[in-house]
C-alpha cells in the first residue's frame, strides 16, 4: 500500500506540473495533427484504402507524438539533480519507474481522446465498431509504448543526445506492439471478426506485461549505470 501511496505522489507531482503549464500536452497535439494534416494531403486516401490506411496513419501520429513526451521525462530531474533526491528517499526505486509511467500513460492517453475525434472529421472516417473495444486497444497499445519507452528514456537520459538515441533504440523494440495495435484498430474501425481482434488483443497483453515486468526487474540496475 505504502508503495502504491508513493508512486501515486511521483506520478501527481509530474502531472500537476504538466497541467499547470500544458507545454508538453500541446506540443504533443500539435504535433499530432500536423502529422495527420501531412498525411491527409500526401495520401487523400477514399473508400476502401481509408479503411486500409487510417489504422496506420493515426498510430504514426500517436507514437512520434509520444516521443514528445517520453524524451522530457527524465530532462528536469535531470536538470536540477531531482533524480538523485529521488534515489535518496526510502523505498524501492521501481517506485520511480512506475510514477513516470503513469504520468506518461496518461499524457498519451489525453492526447488520444482529444486527436482522434479530429483525426476522423478531417478523414470524414466512419467509425463502425465498438468505441469500448477501440478505447481498449488505445489503452493497450499505448501501454506497451509507454512502458517500454519509460524505462529506455532512463536509460538515454544521460547522454548527450538522448533525444536523438531514444528513437533508434525504441523503434525496433516495439514493433510488435506497433503491429498489434495498428491491426486491432483496423479490426474495430471496420468491426471485422471478433476472434481475429482477441487475437490481436492476446498479442498486446502479452507484449505489455512483458514490457513492463522486465523494466520493473532491471530498473534499479540501470539507476546504478
Amino acid at each position: 500500500m505504502d508503495f502504491l501511496k508513493k508512486v501515486k505522489v511521483l506520478a501527481g507531482k509530474d502531472l500537476k506540473l504538466e497541467f499547470r503549464t500544458k507545454e508538453m500536452l500541446s506540443s504533443m497535439l500539435v504535433f499530432s495533427f500536423i502529422v495527420i494534416v501531412v498525411f491527409g494531403f500526401v495520401f487523400d486516401p477514399v473508400g476502401q484504402d481509408l479503411d486500409e490506411l487510417f489504422p496506420g496513419i493515426i498510430w504514426v501520429a500517436f507514437i512520434f507524438s509520444g516521443i514528445l513526451c517520453l524524451n522530457r521525462s527524465f530532462i528536469a530531474e535531470k536538470e536540477n539533480n531531482s533524480l538523485q533526491g529521488l534515489l535518496l528517499c526510502p523505498g524501492d526505486s521501481s517506485i520511480i519507474y512506475f510514477g513516470k509511467l503513469i504520468a506518461n500513460l496518461v499524457l498519451m492517453l489525453i492526447m488520444e481522446v482529444i486527436s482522434l475525434p479530429l483525426f476522423i472529421v478531417l478523414f470524414d472516417y466512419s467509425l463502425a465498431g465498438s468505441l469500448l473495444q477501440l478505447a481498449a486497444v488505445l489503452f493497450l497499445g499505448s501501454l506497451g509504448f509507454i512502458s517500454i519507452g519509460t524505462f529506455l528514456a532512463a536509460l538515454t537520459a544521460n547522454t548527450k543526445s538522448s533525444e536523438i538515441l531514444l528513437p533508434v533504440i525504441l523503434f525496433p523494440i516495439i514493433v510488435p506492439v506497433i503491429i498489434g495495435a495498428v491491426e486491432a484498430t483496423g479490426v474495430v474501425l471496420t468491426a471485422g471478426d471478433s476472434a481475429e481482434l482477441r487475437a490481436w488483443l492476446k498479442l498486446l497483453v502479452v507484449y505489455d506485461l512483458i514490457f513492463i515486468v522486465v523494466p520493473f526487474m532491471l530498473f534499479e540496475f540501470l539507476l546504478e549505470v
